[in-house]
């Protein structure tokens, strides 16, 4: 059976299933959703920068907003001072169940500093950090990797036993290197080798899109888990269509334009209460062209979004156009 109970620590997990942390992307209205249409055994926040953290920045606190809010919940954490990255722990731990640690971002900006996946170059610091985490906390850790920093640098067994050995309760492993990016293919014969060499659970993580993905996923790696990111992007019920079509071996029903339409409404809705009327419906346009995505005609209504500023504009532009399906 692919679906089951997971126990990261001494968390359960409902199912083995799990959201992805994406930048710019996993907010509080967009967990919200997911975790109401999708139903994955667990979220996670936006990485948050432990420097941010540990000098009081308020921009950097916004991301531990969780209200009200269904647990379980991880708050990603990423940073390369070890004492930093500690103290950081101490802070965030009160607000989620685990926290997780990323050793995977591929982003320049990130990178430049030596943090994200850059940390795949200097494995000894990379250890200190996951340890430097573990002893600040009484909740579980977690560390997100990738395949390693390029094709000379393949490091992720080798990074996931120093994880293990520094006390963290679970790996997620990208199958892909820095260099990739999410170009490419997802590598699952290093998520398999990095399984068969720690005994926490690991969960594999890239081109997970559909059922028949999570499968090949599940089969061929032996993962515990498995997480989805950019795989649900304008479809946050997706897990839950996977879920099901796991357990029930069945398709399920494609969502109907009214169905979708709703919850395109109730997702702005969220976003405006969490952020505002003028950064909420900003940063939902990029996810109402995720939603849009495929359906007829949508390139217009697209272009006109991307051009309104109220809640009120945004939500008579997308009333006209599913009139129109």
């Amino acid at each position: 059976m692919y679906i089951h109970k997971l126990k990261i620590g001494n968390v359960e997990l409902e199912n083995n299933v799990l959201l992805a942390p994406m930048a710019g992307v996993t907010d509080l209205s967009f967990r919200k959703i997911c975790k109401k249409y999708g139903n994955p055994g667990l979220v996670c926040t936006e990485m948050i920068s432990s420097k941010g953290l540990f000098y009081n920045d308020k921009k950097t606190e916004q991301f531990l907003e969780l209200n009200q809010e269904k647990r379980p919940i991880a708050i990603q954490i990423f940073g390369s001072d070890p004492q930093i990255m500690g103290k950081a722990a101490k802070i965030v731990e009160q607000h989620g169940d685990i926290i997780d640690i990323n050793f995977g971002c591929p982003a320049p900006k990130v990178v430049k500093n030596g943090d994200g996946s850059k940390l795949l170059l200097n494995l000894e610091l990379l250890g200190k950090i996951v340890k430097a985490v573990v002893e600040n906390t009484n909740k579980p850790v977690t560390a997100k990797i990738r395949k390693g920093w390029d094709d000379e640098n393949i490091v992720a067994v080798d990074a996931a036993k120093i994880i293990e050995e520094a006390g963290a309760k679970a790996i997620t492993v990208h199958g892909r290197t820095r260099e990739q990016y999410y170009s490419g293919k997802v590598d699952l014969d290093i998520i398999k080798k990095v399984k068969e060499t720690v005994k926490i659970p690991v969960i594999g993580n890239g081109d997970i899109k559909s059922a028949s993905d999570a499968i090949k996923m599940f089969e061929y790696t032996g993962v515990d888990g498995i997480m989805i990111g950019r795989g649900i992007l304008g479809k946050p019920w997706e897990i839950h269509d996977i879920i099901d079509e796991l357990i029930e071996n069945k398709k399920p029903m494609e969502k109907s334009p009214i169905e979708k339409l709703n919850i395109i409404k109730e997702h702005i809705e969220l976003a405006v209460q969490e952020k505002g009327e003028y950064v909420g419906i900003r940063e939902m346009r990029k996810h109402i062209c995720w939603y849009l995505k495929n359906l007829k005609d949508s390139s217009k209504v697209r272009q006109i979004i991307n051009q309104l500023e109220t809640k009120e504009e945004v939500i008579n532009s997308l009333n006209a156009y599913f009139e129109t399906l």
